[in-house]
Order: structure tokens, then C-alpha cells, then sequence
């Protein structure tokens, strides 16, 4: 019994596995999802989550907001505080130096650069208009007899036709005093000084230029200031870089003065010629480097040609550096034996430059109407006729933006609004130092 029942169990099992397999295959009903419950929760759930983020953000605008005035507050406190330390400085350094040892770029009425009238238009439009500028160091140099000494001669002549004082520092004692009367030179109120060394020369400029008595000052020239220790040794002594040190120690004492003074200082200088240069010009200038630095216009003049009649020379100058101005403008000059500047034939160049005179060929106008046909002939027909000659130059000068005195018009209007406003500037301060009283 045992038996048959066990068979019979055995025989059920594989049924009811076939049955449980056929439930378990058997697909489970889908839920059904009220869509319309569930769009409804999802917008209630944006619209929440849109308010929080405007609450959000509105917090923060208004903390960043808050943040910036807070940093505002800072700057214009830090601006203040800036303010109030930079005029202690200021009222520091006005108490140890002086009144406007510091100022304002906009508030330096000084700073407007005048001019000596260099005795040729030409080169004046070439410097800027006026001429060599006040107050600046200018250097001339160029080889043996191209007329370095004639430019000098006119700048001093220039000076002093505009009632200013001049020295000559004649360090090659070779001045010939007849030959600067012919150029227009007051020889009996130009200072002279042959000095025996480069030192005492360059202690003479520098007290002449600290007395702020000196409108120009010519050292002719830079190679013949011997220092006193070369004089007073051998000729077998190597005594090197003498000199430029010498320059060098002068240029760092006199550049300092000669803004407070309003001196131009015109340094002459000669040409050497350096050994083994293969590229290149060899020719250099003696002295060292420090007045090539310290030099606000070089002048580069060298000679171009024999006048016919053989009545002078004609040279040619190149700016080579300027400060004040566009450089390396190049203006050619006719320098008569005797008489200096053609300051005639300069003016008909300037004339033809500036447009007030018209070349036509080989012929010259005039306000329409013909001078004379080629250049020499224009300079004999201004020379001859004085009122033509006066009439044309006020014509040139205008257009160059210059007046008769030389010295240029914006400047001159710039110089008398500042005038003004320093006068009440004064005024202002009288006033209340009149109310502190």
C-alpha cells in the first residue's frame, strides 16, 4: 500500500509543476492612473516650485543689492580716506620743498614750453614753430665749417633782440667778436668765458643757469672741455672716459635747473670717428652718451654745396631728436660768408612752404601776381623793397601759427588763460586766508 501510494505521488508531481509553471506566466492586470489627478498635481507641484525660486531669487537680488551699496559704501569711504591721505602727503611735501614742487598735470601753468627763435623760419617750422625750446638742453654738431657756431651765434642774437641775456662759453678760444656784431650779436652785453678746464667751465653754466638770469647759453664746444685731471698729467697718461663722466655729473646738475630757470643751454659738439666699423656710420659725437639722453633737440648740419660767386655755403640740418615736436625733419639753409643766415632766402622757402608764395615753373606769385622768375631774383626784389619784405614775413608767420615776436599764438593763449586762473587762484587764496585770520 506503501508502495502504490509513493507511485502515485511521484506520478502527481510533474502535473503540478506544469500548473504552478502556468500560473506563474499568467499577465497580472494594468492599473488604470487618473491622468487628469496626476497633471493637475504635477502643475500644483511647478507652479510651487516657480514661486519658491522667485522667492529665491528675490532674496538674493536683494542681498547682492545690499551687497553693493555696502561695497559703495566702502569704496567712498576707502575714496575719502585715499583723499584726505593723499593731501597730507601733498601739504608734506609743499611744507619741506615748497609751493607746487607737486601738482597736477592740468594745473602746471609752467609746463607751456616757450622758444628762442633759431634766426632761419625754416628751422623754426622745423622744431615746432618756434625755435629751440626755453628751459632744455639742445646739441649742434656736425664736422669742421658746416656753420655750428653760426646757429648759435643767431639763437643768442635772437635772444637778445627780445631784451634777454646770453653767455658764450668759448672753451676753443677761437670767438671772433667782429663776426657776431655782423650777425646781429650785442657783443657789449654778451657774457664771455674762456675757461681753463672742463670743470670750471661746466661750474660757470651751472650757477649761471641757477641764477635764472641767462636766456641762452652756448659751450663751445663739448670736445675742447678738457677735464683737469688730463690737463694736469702727461701726455703719456691714459686717462679714459674722463670726459664722459665729466658730462655725464653735469647733465644729472643742470637738467634739474634749467626748468625753474627758463635757460636754453646749446651745447656745440665735433664728429669722431669710431675704428673698425663695418656697418654702419662709424661717426659719433664726443662726450660720452649722457648729453644725447639728456638733449631735448639734436641738430645734425652738415655741408651741401659752395653758393655761386663762391658768397657762402649751403647746409643742410637734419632734426635728429626732438621732444617737443615731430623729429627728423631735414630744412636746408644758405649761410653767407660774413652775414650768417640767409634769413631772406629762408623766408622765400618758408613762403613756398606754408603756401603764401606759388611756384609756377621757374616763377614765383605772389597774391596772384608775379614776383620775379627763379629764387635769387625773388631774394633781390624782397631785399630791395622793405615794406614788401616786412608784409611777406607777416604773411609766413601767420601761417606758421607764430607772431612777430617768434613765439607761437596757442601758446601764448594758453599762457594768459592760465595767467587768469592763477590770478584767481590767488585771489581765492587771500581770501580765505583773510577769513582764517
Amino acid at each position: 500500500m506503501k508502495t502504490s501510494a509513493s507511485v502515485l505521488l511521484v506520478a502527481a508531481l510533474p502535473a503540478a509543476l506544469i500548473l504552478s509553471s502556468a500560473n506563474a506566466f499568467v499577465p497580472r492586470p494594468v492599473p488604470t492612473i487618473n491622468t487628469v489627478s496626476s497633471r493637475a498635481g504635477t502643475t500644483a507641484r511647478s507652479t510651487f516650485s516657480q514661486v519658491v525660486v522667485t522667492a529665491k531669487s528675490k532674496a538674493s537680488a536683494s542681498s547682492s543689492n545690499a551687497n553693493d551699496d555696502k561695497d559703495k559704501d566702502k569704496d567712498n569711504n576707502v575714496d575719502k580716506n585715499k583723499l584726505a591721505a593723499l593731501d597730507g602727503v601733498i601739504n608734506q611735501i609743499e611744507q619741506s620743498y615748497g609751493r607746487g614742487s607737486i601738482l597736477k598735470l592740468g594745473d602746471a601753468h609752467g609746463m607751456v614750453v616757450d622758444c628762442v627763435s633759431t634766426g632761419a623760419l625754416t628751422l623754426d617750422a622745423a622744431l615746432g614753430g618756434g625755435g629751440y625750446p626755453k628751459g632744455r638742453i639742445v646739441e649742434i654738431y656736425g664736422p669742421e665749417a658746416c656753420g655750428k657756431t653760426t646757429l648759435a651765434l643767431h639763437a643768442i642774437a635772437s635772444a637778445q633782440l627780445n631784451g634777454g641775456m646770453a653767455a658764450f662759453i668759448d672753451a676753443e678760444h677761437a670767438l671772433d667778436p667782429a663776426y657776431a656784431e655782423h650777425l646781429g650779436v650785442n657783443t657789449n652785453d654778451l657774457f664771455v668765458c674762456q675757461p681753463d678746464s672742463g670743470e670750471m667751465a661746466l661750474d660757470v653754466v651751472d650757477k649761471l643757469v641757477r641764477s635764472a638770469a641767462m636766456d641762452v647759453i652756448v659751450i663751445d664746444s663739448v670736445a675742447a672741455l678738457v677735464p683737469r685731471a688730463e690737463l694736469e698729467g702727461d701726455m703719456s697718461d691714459s686717462q679714459i672716459g674722463l670726459q664722459a663722466r665729466l658730462m655725464s655729473k653735469a647733465m644729472r646738475k643742470i637738467t634739474g635747473s634749467l626748468a625753474a630757470s627758463q635757460t636754453v643751454v646749446v651745447f656745440l659738439n665735433q664728429l669722431r670717428s669710431k675704428v673698425g666699423v663695418i656697418y654702419g656710420s662709424p661717426e659719433v659725437t664726443s662726450g660720452g652718451n649722457a648729453l644725447k639722453f639728456y638733449a631735448s633737440v639734436r641738430l645734425d648740419i652738415r655741408r651741401k654745396e659752395i653758393l655761386p660767386d663762391n658768397a657762402g655755403i649751403r647746409v643742410k640740418v637734419r632734426v635728429v631728436k626732438n621732444k617737443v615736436a615731430a623729429p627728423f625733419q631735414v630744412v636746408q639753409l644758405d649761410i653767407l660768408f660774413g652775414q650768417g643766415i640767409d634769413g631772406v632766402g629762408c623766408l622765400v622757402d618758408a613762403a613756398e612752404e606754408w603756401g603764401v608764395v606759388v611756384r609756377k615753373g621757374s616763377w614765383y606769385a605772389y597774391e596772384g601776381e608775379n614776383i620775379a622768375q627763379g629764387r635769387a631774383k625773388v631774394v633781390e626784389a624782397l631785399k630791395e623793397d622793405p615794406v614788401f619784405l616786412e608784409d611777406m614775413q607777416t604773411k609766413v608767420k601767420q601761417a606758421m601759427g607764430v607772431d612777430a615776436s617768434g613765439a607761437n599764438k596757442n601758446e601764448e593763449d594758453s599762457s594768459s588763460e592760465e595767467e587768469e586762473d592763477t590770478r584767481e587762484t590767488e585771489d581765492v587764496a587771500i581770501s580765505n586766508d583773510a577769513t582764517f585770520e
